[in-house]
């Protein structure tokens, strides 16, 4: 999690506020609204378009992988003393408002720190209803390849599993000199002079998980048309993902998820993806799955073998270049 304190402000984005610009004239009285309304309407423009152009997803970097605990004894020059942790690299990603959210630099969850948090947490059934039996069900296919590789983290007998969310914050940034606000009479206040983009890092346990709710972000461009039955929906999902489709159909499936894709709730509100459990911030990315194992016989317990991270369920939001090298061009 970011060290910084989080503004108590609530971002005006989160909204999703209608285009409104100020108008100015000669000799208007301005104040502090009037300012932050400016920087209310480039933002939501430019967040507008972001969200609508590429999606929340990830960038650049922002790999997550485990880092095994290593003792005073085990530690040298080159290995120096940690405790277990999930690791973020530095990166870049864009939530589902729009906003950019950047880590600088990498990242760590500590994970027995936060089991040990969930154990205490209503006696341990967040633990208990996030661990599950042939838990490959709810991986990518990359990452069901890679566990099968010699050498590499095998998919575990039984696991807690864990996402990793990224959510954008405002943090405050030095003071300035300012006029009291409210009913006060005094000569030395002060106001937060900047607000730095900032982000929290979040480990959540994945109950109610099933063979046909996977708690994966669902693909771009999936829609549902009210005048279809489930077989055509499948088929038209089917034909957007797959080059060697017929050229109509995906066309036609292409044209149906632009046709269905404006989304705004006449409140501003972002509705949870599929990838959002309770009391997740709608607009955070979903960034790894973590596959954590635990006894058979007890969820609350750790047992010896690695925990496996699974980087490939997350929405990737490939830079033009990069697209257009994949491509061939």
């Amino acid at each position: 999690m970011s060290t910084a304190t989080q503004s108590t402000t609530v971002d005006p984005i989160a909204q999703q506020p209608l285009a409104e610009r100020p108008v100015y004239a000669t000799g208007m009285l301005l104040d502090a609204q009037d300012f932050l309304d400016e920087q209310t309407y480039h933002r939501g423009r430019l967040a507008r378009a972001l969200a609508f152009v590429a999606g929340g997803g990830t960038l650049a970097g922002l790999r997550v992988g485990h880092e095994p605990a290593v003792s005073a004894e085990e530690a040298d020059e080159d290995n120096p003393a940690r405790p277990e942790e999930i690791r973020v690299e530095a990166g870049l990603a864009v939530d589902r408002l729009g906003r950019l959210i950047e880590l600088p630099r990498a990242a760590c969850l500590r994970v027995a720190r936060w089991f040990d948090a969930e154990r205490a947490r209503n006696g341990g059934d967040g633990l208990v209803q996030a661990a599950y039996t042939t838990p490959e069900r709810f991986l990518s296919a990359r990452a069901l390849a890679e566990a099968a590789m010699p050498d590499a983290v095998p998919v575990p007998p039984r696991a807690v599993v864990a996402d990793v969310f990224l959510r954008f914050i405002a943090c405050p940034r030095g003071l300035t000199p300012a006029f009291a606000a409210g009913p006060f009479d005094a000569l030395n206040a002060v106001s937060v002079s900047r607000l730095r983009d900032a982000y929290e890092l979040h480990l959540m346990a994945r109950p109610g998980l099933d063979d046909d709710y996977t708690g994966l972000p669902a693909p771009a461009g999936a829609a549902t048309l009210s005048d279809e039955t489930e077989a055509e929906a499948l088929a038209r999902e089917a034909a957007m993902g797959n080059p060697a489709a017929d050229l109509d159909e995906r066309r036609a499936a292409l044209q149906d998820a632009v046709l269905q894709g404006y989304a705004r709730r006449e409140d501003g509100t972002l509705a949870p993806g599929p990838e959002h459990p309770t009391g997740v911030d709608p607009s955070a990315v979903f960034v790894a799955r973590v596959l954590i194992p635990v006894d058979a016989g007890d969820a609350a317990v750790r047992s010896g073998s690695g925990v496996l991270v699974d980087n490939f369920g997350r929405r990737f939001l490939p830079g033009a270049g990069v697209l257009a090298r994949w491509n061939g061009l």
